[in-house]
């Protein structure tokens, strides 16, 4: 989640940034306005891609959890099958 927010934090300073230097510089309202809208798609882009990559990560974190969950229900069952087999042996030493 770290990872998230930084990248969320970087994106809101560029924008911040980026819209503190058109508004200061010395060009006529149209230009201005242009670099704005510009830069706001840019920002939409980028924030669209970094919902992506969250999304996508999520995707592999369900995924890998799934993964460990099979594992664990296999091991558990292994281990569930050496105790019975443990205990018939116990119960008929002779068999």
């Amino acid at each position: 989640m770290s990872n998230t927010k930084a990248t969320l934090g970087i994106i809101a300073g560029v924008a911040i940034g980026a819209l503190a230097g058109i508004l200061f510089a010395p060009e006529k309202g149209s230009e201005t306005r242009k670099k704005i809208a510009s830069n706001t798609n840019d920002l939409a882009d980028s924030a669209k891609n970094s919902f992506n990559d969250f999304i996508d990560n999520l995707k592999n974190v369900y995924a890998d959890a799934g993964t460990k969950t099979d594992q664990l229900k296999q091991t558990a069952k292994a281990k569930m099958n050496n105790l019975k087999n443990e205990v018939r042996a116990a119960e008929n030493p002779f068999s």
